[in-house]
């Protein structure tokens, strides 16, 4: 069955920050609580993935994009987002969904 209707009705999308570098959030000390980790240590491993969430059953989440910064991920949320509020379900799910996204 085909359903008809605005994109934005049957979905939303959100930017998602992915930490792949392993290192521990927090680092434990006797003296102290919390301290910050060192300036010197490498940089962390991260990217930014760009979701379409089914409104309907937020546990269906499609990746539509992954980026290694933060304004990349971020114009191309903008632009999915305007797409969304113009285009119909099948013409989001058509260029988003069925190929994995821009």
């Amino acid at each position: 069955m085909r359903v008809i209707g605005a994109a934005d009705e049957f979905w939303r999308v959100r930017l998602t920050r992915i930490d792949a570098s392993g290192a521990p959030d927090f680092e434990w000390r006797d003296d102290v609580l919390y301290r910050s980790p060192s300036v010197d240590e490498p940089a962390m491993i991260e990217s930014w993935n760009v979701e379409a969430v089914r409104i309907e059953d937020y546990d269906t989440i499609v990746c539509i994009g992954t980026f290694p910064r933060r304004d990349e991920a971020e114009a191309f949320l903008r632009r999915v987002t305007e797409d969304l509020a113009e285009m119909t379900k099948h013409q989001f799910e058509e260029v988003y969904l069925s190929s994995g996204g821009s």
